[in-house]
């Protein structure tokens, strides 16, 4: 028997409706929601309850952290789940559930370092439930469907996060207070948060409550599924060597960092070296089997394709770190001329910021709708390419515009990367992994996107302060470079259906 017969005696997966995806997409709503109340209001939480500028950086970093942990954790499990809610659907929703208790108590924290912590609780949360949606569109949808699927879920999360990003500035307007006193976070983000988290709540209810799922055996029987390849015969002693080299790397820069007197910030360089390598020391210590080293091996033998997605994913998202930790910072700084936490012209200024923030997701909502035509016309790849260079030029443009109102320009371009940066990628990894490991490798895929922000949390500050003289706005001007990069990199990976990269 041919292969082409083999494949045509196989089933194959329906095509869904466009209600059907709207329904199994539609709990990205929520999750953005909360995701974007996290980006545009942390640092000014942060800064309220009187953190140094300086200092916010390394505050941040429970957000990348928690991905890192949670992400291939829960990837792995899920792959392995199957219930009466299904195989995703119960991560759903206890992230849900948790990440909403998160912003009820995020605005009412006391002190800088309960803030810090409920941060690490709020991301933690929020992908537990995010992951499983990356691996679910892929279980649920034919090859030929999951641009649109993925596409779907940018224009949610546009949406989600239009209303999001918006909120301090329409609650301030509407007369809710926007000012507070030191210590105190102001009344029109406190109540976002509350808000925030009813919608959170509702929407991913109403995904898990209007989809169904693909039981294993049957997900596993259909022709676009990929044979899950061999376990890796690992060199155990090779393993631990490696690793034992990565922590030594790891020790000589943080003695360096210390002996040089660098920034503190460049430690968490340094720690992420040697964590890398304290994990293949565990792996060379440990035999086969069990979820760490499932995942330190999937991790070794990556798909080609994934491996080149991983250095486009590196590229955006540490533009895109730079983005979320100094725009406030810098459009206050800029356009309201005001670093004073206390004043009215700051907290315009930040409530500003939400606005902008808010205009760059409805764009991303409005690419989402011209991504699939783009896809058809172009190719994923040199549609990538085209939307993350109008990022790039969107944010370096922030730090040329001196008129607070042209920046919503700038969010236009910002707006098509970002739809762009949440959608293709996944499309170009889910048609080159197994369905069997599509949980545990949606996690992996997230390392690319942890990583370049914990590097943005140890060198931007660095950065900035040695080519900018400390001004925010040169953190904008390097994620739009890095923006560039991105794009020419995605150029590389191999789509589906040709037969190499560009």
């Amino acid at each position: 028997m041919t292969e082409r017969t083999e494949r045509s005696a196989t089933p194959r997966k329906p095509q869904l409706s466009f209600w059907q995806i709207w329904n199994m997409c539609f709990g990205f709503l929520g999750i953005q929601f909360g995701f974007a109340l996290q980006n545009a209001n942390v640092s000014r939480i942060f800064q309220s309850l009187g953190a140094p500028i300086e200092d916010i950086p390394m505050l941040w970093i429970a957000a990348p952290l928690t991905g890192l942990i949670v992400q291939p954790i829960v990837g792995y499990l899920s792959d392995r789940t199957w219930t009466g809610l299904g195989r995703r659907r119960p991560y759903f929703l206890v992230g849900a559930v948790l990440a909403t208790l998160a912003l009820l108590a995020m605005p009412n924290s006391p002190t800088l370092w309960i803030a810090a912590g409920l941060l690490w609780v709020l991301d933690a949360s929020i992908n537990i439930s995010m992951e499983p949606f990356r691996a679910f569109v892929g279980d649920q949808l034919p090859t030929a469907q999951r641009p649109s699927g993925y596409a779907m879920q940018s224009f949610f999360i546009g949406v989600g996060s239009v209303v999001a990003s918006v909120l301090p500035f329409a609650l301030a307007h509407l007369g809710v207070g926007n000012t507070a006193g030191p210590g105190e976070v102001p009344d029109t983000v406190r109540y976002a948060f509350y808000f925030g988290g009813a919608v959170l709540l509702l929407s991913v209810g109403w995904t898990v409550l209007r989809t169904r799922e693909y039981p294993p055996e049957t997900l596993q029987s259909f022709d676009d599924a990929l044979p899950e390849p061999p376990r890796p015969n690992r060199d155990r002693v090779r393993c631990a060597l490696f690793g034992a080299s990565w922590l030594v790397v790891g020790g000589l820069v943080a003695t360096t960092i210390s002996m040089c007197g660098l920034d503190r910030q460049l430690y968490v360089l340094a720690g992420m070296i040697g964590a890398f390598g304290v994990a293949l020391l565990v792996r060379g210590m440990i035999g086969a089997g069990g979820g760490f080293a499932t995942v330190m091996d999937d991790l070794h033998s990556m798909p080609p394709t994934m491996v080149r997605l991983a250095v486009v994913q590196f590229f955006s998202w540490f533009a895109l770190f730079a983005m979320w930790i100094y725009t406030t910072s810098t459009v206050t700084q800029l356009h309201f001329h005001s670093s004073d936490t206390t004043s009215a012209a700051y907290n315009e200024g930040a409530n500003w910021v939400g606005v902008l923030f808010a205009a760059y997701n409805g764009f991303a909502a409005l690419a989402a709708i011209a991504i699939p035509w783009m896809v058809r016309r172009w190719g994923l790849r040199w549609s990538h390419l085209c939307n993350v260079s109008l990022g790039g030029l969107g944010l370096i443009s922030i730090a040329l515009i001196r008129d607070s109102q042209w920046l919503l320009l700038s969010m236009l371009g910002v707006g098509f990367a970002w739809a762009s940066i949440l959608s293709l990628p996944y499309a170009l990894l889910s048609d080159s992994v197994p369905a069997t490991k599509m949980g545990v490798y949606m996690g992996i895929f997230n390392f690319f996107i942890v990583i370049p922000q914990l590097v943005a949390v140890s060198l931007l500050g660095a950065l900035v302060k040695f080519f900018f003289a400390g001004a925010p706005a040169g953190a904008l001007v390097i994620g739009g470079v890095s923006l560039f990069v991105s794009g020419l990199c995605v150029l590389w990976v191999r789509e589906p259906g040709t037969g190499a990269a560009a």
